[in-house]
């Protein structure tokens, strides 16, 4: 049954996807970009409206009231395919950083250029870098949410953090506020995986980090703060009353959290 479940969500989210790129077509090139939002705002909660009803799985987002007014930096904990689009409904105008392939997939790139994302080339990552803050300088003038993933990529839940130096550029040069968000959604949606399973994802805005930090001190206090959110969510997940399968980093997360006792850990 789990494996027809997660069948059955795979294709209906990418058949949605197709379905609603080709019906709002006309809408969508036609409105002016702000007003155009809706449209992917309404794929993306269509898409978890799938996920609930097709793959059992219900979704709790907390923290929207740590959104500041205006501009600032959003970033995800990245697990999964899931954050990429969960977090969009609550943002007023997301500006992502992206790489640059994206852009070249029929239909699809015509609607990211639409919103004037940023894509760029990761095969060099210092141009990628100083790009971003170019653009992502423009963005925050317009009063944008600009949303970056500080791994960089998918790492699965429990995993040893890898943050990379190019949210502490942005943080430091664009000068807003950043807030974090913490998940463990790559229980429940895989990365790299065909399953889907049921339960309830829990997300978390935190509260932002204001600008002044030196770039240490930021660095120290969003992979402090992130961690500690993430690693408080796999515990709930792992102790629910119908946890999901946990793979390999998330059981040695729990065990070294085990170790440390609540004091600490």
């Amino acid at each position: 049954m789990l494996f027809l479940r997660s069948l059955a969500f795979n294709l209906a989210f990418y058949a949605n996807l197709i379905v609603q790129m080709i019906f709002w077509m006309p809408i969508y090139f036609l409105l002016p970009r702000k007003r155009a939002w809706f449209i992917p705002k309404a794929w993306a909660a269509s898409s978890l409206w799938l996920h609930k009803v097709l793959a059992g799985t219900r979704v709790e987002i907390t923290g929207q009231e740590n959104l500041p007014d205006g501009p600032c930096i959003i970033a995800p904990k990245h697990q999964s395919l899931w954050d990429t689009i969960a977090f969009l409904p609550w943002i007023p105008d997301a500006v992502y950083i992206l790489k640059r392939e994206l852009m070249w997939i029929p239909l699809f790139g015509w609607y990211v250029a639409k919103m004037r994302m940023i894509p760029i080339d990761r095969g060099s990552r210092s141009k990628a870098l100083r790009q971003a803050v170019r653009i992502g300088r423009e963005r925050m003038k317009e009063g944008r949410q600009l949303i970056i993933y500080p791994e960089g990529t998918r790492r699965p839940p429990g995993a040893e953090p890898a943050y990379k130096y190019g949210i502490v550029e942005l943080y430091t040069q664009l000068q807003v506020p950043v807030v974090p968000i913490a998940h463990v959604a790559g229980l429940y949606w895989p990365r790299r995986k065909f399953m889907r399973y049921p339960g309830t994802i829990r997300a978390r805005f935190l509260p932002p980090i204001e600008p002044g930090l030196s770039r240490q001190e930021f660095q120290e206090r969003l992979i402090r703060e992130t961690e500690a959110a993430c690693d408080a969510l796999l515990v709930e997940a792992a102790k629910g009353p119908n946890p999901p399968p946990l793979p390999e980093t998330a059981r040695r997360r729990l065990a070294e959290l085990a170790q440390r006792g609540p004091a600490q850990g």
